[in-house]
């Protein structure tokens, strides 16, 4: 049996530095193996750069994914070549750097990573149904997490629902408040609709808030702040059996 620990939205500096002073200790509370983080909104003001990202891998993130704002940040181009464990959404058309999948072998096993990001109130991507199962002819671990990037808790529900029995988790994040629906679907599937954030607590989505009280009273532009108020930290721990890639066990995190 193995353990999972995977982190919802990580946002700006803020949340970057909360991370790393609570991940060894997490990781030793549970006895995780593997870590995967999103980090698409690490860098202040959004987006991710290779500071950033180096930040969330030397504070012990193995796997990092992405979503919307993958590409934000050009200096993070060069970047998404070079290290395989840097993922943006495998649905974004070919051409673009980088690759949605994952696969880090640690041994005894291996287990795959696949990014992918919703199209309800989101770009027009690839149809994330058709993209994951084409990934899915190509893997050959049975232990598979899905960072599932959407907006819509509808298409998260049945991307998860869909993919019930296939894959060992299917987690989602974007919208950056934890939902309550912590389950293991029927076949062994761990699932959660949003897996949360790691910010600033009271912002408004990690932004200050009086700043995006003013976007929605007046819609008037704005330029998002990070918010430095005291971090928390969102995310989940599953427990896996590495030979058959079955989740038993899902556990959602809120640490102040």
């Amino acid at each position: 049996m193995m353990n999972l620990l995977f982190l919802g939205d990580v946002v700006g500096e803020n949340g970057c530095n909360f991370v790393a002073s609570k991940l060894s200790a997490i990781k030793h509370e549970y006895s995780v193996d593997i870590t995967v983080v999103n980090g698409e909104n690490s860098a202040n003001g959004n987006g991710i750069t290779p500071k950033s990202a180096e930040s969330l891998f030397s504070a012990g993130a193995d796997v990092i994914t992405t979503g919307n704002h993958c590409f934000r940040r050009k200096e993070v181009m060069q970047l998404y070549e070079e290290n395989d464990c840097l993922l943006r959404p495998a649905n974004y058309p070919e051409g673009n750097p980088g690759k949605g999948v994952c696969i880090y072998d640690m041994g005894r096993t291996r287990i795959a990573v696949i990014n992918l990001m919703g199209t309800l109130y989101l770009e027009a991507l690839d149809n994330p149904f058709t993209v994951i199962d084409r990934l899915l002819e190509d893997i050959d671990t049975p232990n598979i997490f899905i960072d599932f990037h959407a907006e819509a808790t509808s298409e998260k529900k049945s991307l998860g629902q869909y993919l019930a029995g296939r894959v060992t988790g299917v987690f989602g994040t974007h919208t950056h408040v934890q939902t309550a629906d912590e389950a293991i679907l029927p076949g062994g599937t761990a699932y959660i609709t949003d897996a949360g954030m790691c910010g600033a607590e009271l912002s408004v989505l990690g932004v200050k808030s009086e700043i995006a009280i003013q976007k929605q009273r007046f819609h008037s532009p704005v330029r998002f702040t990070e918010s430095d108020n005291p971090a928390f930290l969102n995310g989940v721990v599953t427990n896996f059996d590495e030979k058959t890639g079955k989740a038993y066990n899902i556990k959602r995190l809120l640490i102040r």
